[in-house]
């Protein structure tokens, strides 16, 4: 995994990692608050011995002797002789978990600490068990000879002092801690959330995938179901994303332009029927003669977005019962001529596939400069794939976030096995504050999605102060210097008495 990577998923989901963090502090004071304090007192024996003729003769030097006899008595503390004896003293239990001793490496001391609910009573522990182990070693080295005495000696040489606050629980240490494993299990989690993660959101994942670039890239829009029809606003950021899908498309191949051409997804609720009708909007605003044709016969939204009666169209002509001249419907003053669906019939697919259809298409090349198809989604039903493989190509819509990749291989291996052609992915829904996805949008000339090595703007208000940015090295597309975009919108600019009937949305098509 590479750093850079790394990296970039921590600060695209910061928010997440702050969350976590955020947590730790809370639950480290929950604790803290919860834990029942505890005192520390501490009382020191000083261990000697005396080297008495004939007792030490044949020993090492005193200090060596000391060294080795302080390991054990360290384990003194534990037994009955002790403990029982200072409960008997104090005058209340004490067990053995509550006195530990231990000596410092090197030396012939044995620090007695005592653990106690108040400071009073671990000084009297201490105290008491620092005697009393005094007198436990005095009697276990006192030779059983009468009148002997016991070469080691055991000294008080510190009285524990009655502890002003308590060693236990520790706020400071706790809130470190817990701001530390905040951090790091929300960093652990983000990235395993990012591996476990199979939706399409790097323009790397789309380019393996499709082994085609994508030919735009559609910012998500709060409004877009009251207000579909985004390419009517010709100062909007979204119908900039339009003109510059129009200028790519016009551009991918200038020996054999598509002309007709059909607009699909891989699973309904991509934003397939409103990017439709945006290009289709944005064409007839440069000029071109566009046909607006609904092939999604099994859910058509086309003449419910735009307002028109779609009682009468597609699969009537098809059937031969209305020429076309009386199905096609001008709208908005003869922007352009759409061709609703007409009624839903038993057989889409079949429909679709007749020698009917394609003479229908080779009549609408004839007539119009661009024949957009509003087809159904890949994956459900065949009825997209059946009218690519008889048309210019097809424009595949990504939601970001939501298609997967599996959906995305399968949706273009449909595609390739048809023998149609793929012009081009299309990612719709990037949200504005999706810093480090990987898509922005800034130069382009034709075939010119190439590779950016600066930073350009995601999607928002480019005044706005707040400005968000993608990762270089990540695809810039057609936008601010597009000269022949820029020409087209301060052509049509004013020039168009725009009327639109904005529908709203029932579900997330729009």
């Amino acid at each position: 995994m590479e750093f850079q990577y790394i990296l970039r998923t921590l600060r695209k989901r910061w928010k997440q990692i702050v969350t976590f963090f955020l947590l730790g502090i809370v639950s480290a004071g929950i604790f803290t608050s919860m834990a029942k304090p505890s005192y520390q007192a501490v009382s020191k024996l000083y261990i000697s011995t005396s080297g008495v003729e004939g007792q030490l003769g044949a020993m090492i030097a005193g200090a060596t002797y000391s060294h080795e006899r302080v390991k054990t008595y360290n384990q003194l503390v534990q037994t009955p002789g002790v403990l029982e004896t200072v409960s008997k003293k104090l005058g209340y239990h004490v067990y053995g978990g509550q006195v530990v001793a231990k000596s410092p490496g090197g030396t012939v001391l044995i620090n007695i600490t005592a653990t106690a609910a108040t400071g009073k009573s671990a000084a009297e522990i201490a105290n008491e068990v620092a005697l009393q182990l005094a007198r436990e070693i005095q009697a276990i080295e006192t030779p059983l000879q009468a009148g002997s005495e016991s070469p080691v000696k055991a000294s008080v040489v510190q009285t524990a002092a009655v502890p002003g606050s308590p060693n236990y629980p520790r706020p400071r240490f706790n809130y470190l801690m817990g701001a530390l494993l905040g951090l790091i299990l929300g960093a652990g989690l983000v990235m395993v959330w990012e591996a476990l993660d199979n939706t399409v959101r790097q323009l790397s994942d789309i380019i393996d995938i499709t082994g085609v670039n994508p030919i735009g890239v559609i910012g998500y829009d709060q409004n877009a179901r009251e207000k579909p029809l985004a390419a009517l606003n010709l100062r909007s950021t979204r119908s900039e994303s339009f003109r510059a899908i129009r200028t790519n498309l016009q551009f991918v191949d200038v020996d054999h332009q598509p002309k007709v051409v059909v607009v699909s997804s891989a699973l309904p609720s991509e934003g397939k029927t409103t990017t439709v009708l945006n290009l289709a909007i944005t064409f007839a605003q440069a000029g071109q003669r566009v046909c607006l044709v609904e092939a999604d016969l099994r859910k058509p939204r086309v003449a419910e977005y735009l307002g028109i009666d779609g009682s009468v169209g597609l699969t009537n002509v098809l059937a031969g019962q209305v020429p076309l001249s009386e199905a096609l419907v001008p709208w908005n003053r003869g922007m352009l001529q759409v061709l609703p669906s007409g009624p839903v019939p038993p057989n889409p697919s079949e429909l679709l596939a007749s020698e009917q259809m394609i003479q229908l298409l080779a009549y609408l090349r004839e007539d119009f400069d661009y024949v957009l198809i509003d087809g159904a989604p890949l994956l459900p039903v065949t009825d997209a794939a059946v009218l690519a493989r008889v048309t210019d190509g097809v424009l595949l819509l990504i939601r970001f976030g939501k298609t997967t990749h599996e959906q995305l291989h399968r949706a273009t291996e449909t595609l390739t096995v048809v023998g149609a052609r793929l012009l081009g992915p299309i990612i719709n829904f990037v949200p504005s504050g999706s810093q480090g996805y990987g898509y922005g949008y800034g130069y382009g000339y034709g075939y010119g999605y190439g590779y950016g090595y600066g930073y350009g703007r995601t999607y928002g208000d480019p005044e706005s102060k707040r400005s968000q940015w993608v990762d270089p090295g990540l695809v810039q597309y057609a936008y601010a210097n597009n000269a022949e975009t820029t020409a087209l919108s301060s052509e049509t600019d004013g020039a168009l008495d725009i009327s639109p009937v904005l529908v709203a949305e029932e579900d997330t098509e729009a």
